[in-house]
């Protein structure tokens, strides 16, 4: 089992930035790539960003390119996104998810967090 635990969301002004937290526990926890969907009211879950579990693989939807920054400290067995240049369209409730490859696809991660709300007002 592993445990996710997704922290940092909140609200901020359209061009403002956020960074997320996602704090993942259990034995094999460090095993996994992680990654990050979001999914807005009335939407369905949609992929933002992927790291794999050893090197610096990162994947992007074309979305959020140049503009967030998925990011792992090993030590601390935490992914980070950082989010600058936020726009309305970015408001969702972000998820974290754990995965045994760095894809875009969520039926292929094997564990979700929570989720953490971000709005982004314009």
């Amino acid at each position: 089992q592993v445990q996710l635990v997704e922290s940092g969301g909140g609200w901020v002004q359209a061009g403002g930035s956020l960074r997320l937290s996602c704090a993942a526990s259990g034995r094999t926890s460090s095993r996994y790539a992680l990654g990050w969907f979001r999914q807005a009211p009335g939407k369905e879950r949609q992929f933002v960003a992927t790291i794999a579990w050893t090197g610096p693989t990162t994947y992007y939807a074309d979305s959020v390119k140049g503009r967030f920054t998925i990011s792992r400290d090993y030590a601390k067995n935490t992914v980070y996104l950082q989010m600058n240049s936020l726009k309305p369209e970015d408001t969702a409730v972000y998820y974290c998810a754990a995965g045994m490859q760095p894809i875009g696809n969520s039926a292929r991660y094997d564990y979700w967090g929570r989720g953490t709300q971000v709005t982004v007002s314009s």
